[in-house]
């Protein structure tokens, strides 16, 4: 593997799409002589290791060799990136500080309180030591886990493959999109997309139109392979043009038989026309295909066709031009076909989603400007006049100027691997959280760096799916939409799950606590501690890890990664529920004590704090109003309430495992006390929720995510 000076070359093209991210092949000529600081992709005279030649012969100069190829930059780039944290990771270390500082604390206290109670050293301890295990969610890392992993499954169905766990969550944070064109806002396939004629533009089934495909086939080389459905092989221009024309039933095979080639000149960088010469019906026909410059002057019609040629070039096509002409007559201009590589059928909505839900989509792309904002406009990325930075602007900015310009611009062409990476840098650095697309070899150092990288599962080279958290299995950027609903959704999740483990172990600290300030005996031993801990709050949590996304998800903007579980008033609700829980909890404990005995006492207080986390964890499904939601419409929390019920009245009602959970039996009244005080704290939880959402409208309150349908591409 080298890159390489050319020193000959005839006729050579190159596929550089996987170093360049350019998707048509590039013309190679030796002849060339160029600025040291062109573009890579504008390279004409140079040939390097990951390219393909696609046709003609040359010899080169070797330049470069193993880690100093530009293939080997990029290599020495990928091993340089760290992939950063994700924002899941930061939250998860910031509560792990708070509590675990607040366990040492709380065991400190509880352990003092014993003492100054006359309690024996060891219960003193024990009941320290429990409760500061009851403080810390130790079920949240695995309920974490659980959350993740069936959103990993979830979006493995829509097609994008998770290879970093925590870069799920991770997109619900997205702000910026960075996305490639070719393959991914595009399908990689070169379309005829409009005929022009001397009148004007003409429909591929008018006669014109049948004429200029018929012989702009019979001046290719690429194959038909196949003509239900067409299939062809060959330069990419050219299977276009063969397929346009056999979707009219003009096949070239059939053509060949028709139409004897009996001789060639083949395209050159020189003359920028490929020439054929056929025998048909008794007379000798001459074809000419190529660049419109070239070929209106070898007809000698300029004015007309070459602004018909720029105004379409304007719009992002390729354009090509046929002429024909008898014998030794002059020729004549036939038309104009103008083609692109067409955007996916499901991008433009795909982007109108992202910009509602407050995402910024961004091109980045090593095509030529002209093309890049015309696509860009088309699907809807980029405004009328907007600003394009090339390879080159960016090799003139230092990166303070990056920095400040990278959030205004929406479209960067003819980009090296390297500017790549200064502007994921460039928008990290402002706070913005990056996800970035990729295929190709030259984007795996930018896929490392940004804070999600999605590498295409179907064009995608394997260094860039080994760089990527994401690889999407359709190469739609789409799916990468469809991921942020769902990293925002389980964003949503663990927020609950943090929300009911952290209230209800509040509950349970509050109730030992203000025991202890009352002078009562502990309410509840270790191992009932213990029981609540480990039993009654992780199926429940797990169950609230699964729930559907709630409304509106993509109608809002993106999770701020600076913000923590607690923000926007939810440390408040967590105190005021948690303190609830074990207000409630301490009057079971006080009512039992002074009417049935210290016994009786603590059953109730343990029944209570447990059935009212259960019905807690039901209550922190939603936002909104439970009733909304529907009390059964999780199936999977409906099983964890009955299961935890059924095994919190194993332990009260079964004699044998109450001696060992320290409980007695309950007669009805008792039960009916438990169950009026737990079901309290639905009823203060919905006043609390209504109290917060006084703000909302009814529409928002009622919102329904209204998520395009997207359609599954026929391939």
């Amino acid at each position: 593997p080298a890159d390489g000076r050319l020193i000959e070359s005839v006729d050579l093209t190159v596929q550089e799409s996987a170093l360049t991210g350019e998707a048509m092949p590039c013309e190679k000529d030796a002849s060339l002589v160029l600025k040291e600081d062109t573009p890579l992709a504008e390279r004409g005279n140079m040939v390097y290791a990951p390219s393909v030649v696609l046709s003609g012969h040359a010899k080169a100069v070797v330049t470069a060799t193993g880690m100093n190829t530009e293939l080997g930059k990029i290599a020495d780039m990928l091993g340089s990136q760290q992939a950063p944290q994700t924002p899941l990771q930061l939250r998860l270390e910031r509560i792990g500080r708070i509590l675990g500082l607040g366990a040492v604390g709380i065991c400190a206290l509880v352990f003092g309180m014993g003492l100054l109670r006359h309690d024996s050293l060891l219960k003193s301890f024990m009941l320290a030591v429990s409760l500061a295990v009851a403080a810390i969610p130790e079920g949240l890392p695995a309920v974490v886990t659980i959350v993740l992993s069936s959103g990993v499954g979830r979006m493995a169905q829509n097609h994008a493959i998770v290879r970093r766990l925590t870069a799920v969550e991770a997109l619900g944070s997205a702000t910026y999109i960075c996305s490639d064109k070719t393959g991914t806002l595009t399908q990689n396939r070169m379309t005829v997309q409009r005929l022009v004629d001397a009148s004007g533009e003409v429909s591929p089934s008018s006669e014109t139109g049948r004429d200029l495909l018929r012989f702009a086939v019979l001046c290719s080389n690429a194959v038909l392979t196949a003509h239900t459905p067409p299939k062809a092989e060959g330069e990419p221009t050219e299977n276009a043009l063969i397929l346009a024309a056999a979707k009219q039933k003009i096949y070239q095979d059939e053509l060949e038989k028709e139409y004897k080639r009996t001789h060639e000149q083949p395209f050159s960088s020189e003359t920028k026309t490929m020439t054929v010469t056929l025998f048909h019906g008794g007379k000798t026909l001459r074809v000419m295909k190529g660049a419109p410059e070239a070929v209106t002057r070898a007809c000698g019609e300029t004015g007309l066709w070459l602004n018909r040629n720029d105004r379409m070039a304007t719009e992002g096509l390729r354009v090509l031009a046929v002429a024909v002409g008898e014998d030794s007559s002059p020729m004549k201009m036939l038309g104009l076909i103008g083609m692109e590589d067409p955007e996916r059928p499901q991008v433009k909505q795909a982007v109108s989603v992202c910009k509602r839900a407050g995402i910024v989509p961004v091109m980045i792309t090593g095509d030529n400007p002209r093309t890049a904002c015309a696509i860009a406009r088309r699907i809807g990325i980029a405004q009328e006049n907007e600003k394009v930075l090339t390879g080159r602007d960016l090799d003139s900015m230092s990166e303070d100027e990056l920095q400040e310009k990278a959030q205004a611009v929406r479209v960067y062409a003819r980009v090296n691997p390297e500017h790549k990476v200064r502007i994921v840098n460039a928008l990290r650095a402002k706070g913005e959280v990056v996800a970035m697309t990729g295929d190709g070899v030259n984007d795996a150092p930018a896929l490392k760096a940004a804070d999600i990288g999605c590498a295409m599962g179907k064009s995608g080279t394997q260094v860039a799916k080994s760089a990527a958290d994401l690889v999407l299995t359709d190469d739609n950027f789409a799916t990468i939409v469809r991921a942020v609903q769902e990293g925002r959704g389980i964003y949503d999740n663990i927020k609950k799950v943090v929300h009911f483990l952290l209230s209800s172990n509040i509950g349970e600290l509050l109730l030992v606590l203000a025991a202890g300030l009352m002078n009562l005996p502990s309410p509840l031993l270790p191992i009932q501690l213990l029981w609540v801990n480990l039993v009654t709050d992780s199926l429940p949590a797990m169950a609230l890890g699964v729930e559907k996304i709630e409304a509106n998800v993509m109608r809002r903007n993106p999770i701020d990664p600076k913000t923590n579980f607690f923000g926007g008033g939810a440390w408040l609700d967590i105190a005021l529920q948690g303190m609830y829980i074990g207000a409630v909890s301490l009057i079971a404990f006080v009512l039992g004590r002074g009417l049935y005995g210290e016994a009786a006492a603590r059953t109730m207080c343990f029944c209570t704090l447990s059935i009212s986390e259960l019905l807690h964890a039901v209550n922190s499904r939603c936002e909104s109003s439970l009733f909304r939601v529907g009390w059964l419409s999780n199936p999977k929390m409906n099983a964890a309430f009955v299961i935890c019920l059924l095994l919190q009245l194993f332990v009260s009602v079964i004699p044998a495992v109450g001696a060992v959970f320290a409980t007695c039996a309950l007669n009805f009244v008792q039960w009916l006390t438990v169950g009026g005080l737990s079901l309290s704290v639905v009823l203060f939880v919905e006043l609390s929720k209504r109290f917060r959402n006084s703000g909302l409208t009814e529409e928002k309150e009622k919102a329904i995510i209204k998520y395009p349908a997207f359609r599954r591409e026929k391939n």
